[in-house]
């Protein structure tokens, strides 16, 4: 949600700061709001007119009384009043809540340090690390590669279930797990996050509170008859963590990573990346948290970006970092870092963590706040970032470090957790 009071005082603000991501359905939305808004605000003001006459008819009946005089007509008129004042207060009530629903359907306001863009097309390149290997043989795709030595089984992982979904087996079911014990280690050890097992299944209260309810409710997998969802990425269990609570300033900040399966049902991606593993139905990630003082935001979101990228690094694949555009934000998202591991069989970058501050957006939602000494409690700042989505990283393990055999070696890194072997 939105500081209310400022959104009626500032609203220029609010529109000129949206008018970035170039969305015209939410510029159609927010024009809705502000005739809202001030609709909104009459209906307060009558509101508080006929409160403050009941108030003042109550007033005149004690002072006639006091003075003996006759009250029948000051009682009638005040009994008049109860009637409308139930009626406004139930208009107000069902305003409120359309309105509430349309206030969760805003987006975050871009930083104004994000790049203004149209599309993904005017994402800033920030750096490159790594240089991406010249092959002296024909490239195979990692669905290639997983076919021929019978680790990734597609078609029966689409008899199974459908398609979108997976079947890993022998080395690359050992590698996917190698992956997220590497990563967790790194992250607790390296980076001091705390590692947490969570719910993968969660309420619509805690998905409103990172911004995936309501807008993205087609994206997710509902359990028929209950209030659960399964979680779309871990950010959801991990951000929510604090919900509704105060926190001290001094316990902040706080680190979280899991690992967990995550569900999407991918409603918005029909024909894209049909084939492998690259969008899938659920897939396995490392997610990385951070719950700070609003004064150090920028600083931790530098420092989460760092730690995704410490793990590219280490596992030795050339990748590039991107600032997205204000057209490519996510919802929740005021800023965001995109890391973009080379994948040879398509020649180009593609996407294999976000990471992204999104201020005191979700806070607000979640009402998780902090308090420092006597001072009136504050929303934290969240943050989050993959460390990494593990299918795209076995992905790139496949056809980064393949050879003409046919074979896969594995990064020196990561050799401790597979018995020490070279190839896979």
């Amino acid at each position: 949600m939105f500081d209310l009071r400022e959104l009626q005082d500032n609203f220029d603000q609010f529109e000129k700061a949206w008018a970035k991501r170039k969305s015209a359905e939410l510029m159609k939305l927010v024009s809705s709001l502000k005739s809202d808004l001030a609709e909104r605000k009459s209906l307060i003001f009558s509101h508080e007119q006929m409160l403050s006459q009941r108030n003042q008819a109550v007033e005149e009946i004690a002072r006639l009384k006091k003075a003996g005089g006759a009250v029948q007509e000051a009682i009638a008129a005040q009994k008049e009043l109860g009637p409308k004042i139930k009626a406004s207060e139930e208009a107000l009530k069902f305003f409120e809540s359309r309105f509430d629903e349309k206030v969760l359907s805003l987006p975050n306001c871009p930083q104004e340090s994000v790049p203004e863009g149209a599309s993904e097309a005017d994402n800033r390149e920030v750096s490159r690390w790594g240089q991406p290997r010249s092959f002296d043989f024909p490239v195979l795709s990692h669905e290639e590669l997983g076919k021929k030595r019978q680790w990734i089984l597609l078609d029966e992982a689409a008899r199974m279930t459908g398609a979108r979904f997976s079947i890993l087996k022998g080395a690359v079911a050992r590698l996917e797990r190698a992956l997220i014990q590497f990563m967790l280690d790194r992250h607790t050890s390296e980076s001091q996050y705390e590692e947490v097992v969570p719910p993968y299944i969660v309420n619509s209260r805690s998905l409103v509170g990172t911004g995936n309810l309501p807008k993205f409710k087609e994206d997710l997998f509902h359990l028929e008859g209950t209030d659960y969802f399964l979680i779309p990425t871990a950010e959801v269990s991990l951000t929510n963590l604090h919900q509704g609570e105060i926190l001290e300033a001094s316990e902040l900040p706080k680190y979280y990573t899991a690992y967990t399966p995550c569900f999407r049902s991918e409603a918005g991606s029909h024909g894209k990346d049909l084939k492998g593993l690259i969008r899938q139905h659920q897939f396995a990630k490392v997610e990385l948290v951070k719950i700070v003082h609003p004064e150090k935001s920028e600083q931790e979101h530098q420092g989460m970006l760092k730690d995704a990228q410490a793990v590219l690094e280490a596992l030795e694949l050339p990748y590039r970092c991107v600032e997205l555009c204000s057209a490519d934000l996510g919802f929740a998202s005021s800023k965001t870092y995109d890391l973009e591991v080379w994948l040879p069989s398509q020649n180009q970058y593609r996407e294999i963590s976000s990471v992204s501050n999104c201020l005191d957006f979700q806070a607000r939602r979640m009402k998780t706040r902090f308090r420092e000494a006597k001072e009136k409690p504050r929303f934290v700042h969240t943050l989050n970032g993959s460390g990494l989505a593990v299918g795209r990283t076995i992905i790139a393990i496949l056809e980064n470090f393949q050879d003409k055999e046919g074979r896969v070696q594995i990064p020196a890194r990561l050799r401790p957790y597979m018995d020490g072997r070279e190839f896979l």
